[in-house]
């Protein structure tokens, strides 16, 4: 009968006390760099902005939910754009809080709209103040709502940029590896 296979130890004599595969594909260990390249959407700052989403989607299923059904008549394109606003700021939640790449792909096209919306909302709110007899979430830029309409996007963006792995989309669902030995 044979002796079990020695357990390899490594540099400095230790016995590891999980099994080499525990380790991430790809983490090359002790590299602040690398580590911070698969960060996930949902976790340290992140959480902070899937609090803020949760609660301005709340705010704005309540805002949209109460204008039509009590005075839809008066401003319906004001109140379904709230209604709209709510829907983006529900998936964009749903989004950062999956922290896949589903969920990624998901919160990108959604702070992408949201942006597009405040902004163009906003403009029109104050160029064509008649389009608009009562406010939108995104009314005046969201200064309804001190602003934060206007920069939460932006900060998404800019959270879902920082957080992106090494593994990019090229156009077209082609996948593009990161330089790296193997």
């Amino acid at each position: 009968m044979s002796e079990p296979a020695p357990r390899p130890v490594d540099r400095a004599g230790a016995r590891p006390t999980a099994p080499e595969h525990a380790t991430p594909p790809g983490d090359r260990g002790g590299d602040r760099a690398t580590q911070r390249l698969g960060r996930r959407t949902n976790s340290g700052p992140g959480r902070a902005l899937v609090a803020v989403y949760i609660l301005f989607a709340i705010a704005a299923s309540a805002r949209a939910t109460v204008q039509i059904a009590t005075r839809f008549d008066k401003a319906p394109v004001a109140y379904l754009l709230s209604a709209l606003a709510a829907v983006i700021y529900i998936v964009a939640t749903v989004g950062l809080a999956r922290g896949d790449a589903v969920g990624r792909r998901t919160a990108v096209i959604c702070c992408s709209v949201e942006f597009a919306g405040v902004l163009g909302v906003g403009a029109l709110s104050l160029l064509r103040p008649a389009l608009f007899p009562d406010d939108t979430v995104w009314s005046d830029f969201g200064g309804g709502y001190g602003y934060v309409p206007l920069v939460l996007p932006v900060l998404g963006l800019l959270w879902l940029r920082r957080t992106r792995s090494g593994v990019a989309d090229a156009g077209g669902g082609s996948r593009v590896r990161a330089a790296g030995p193997r």
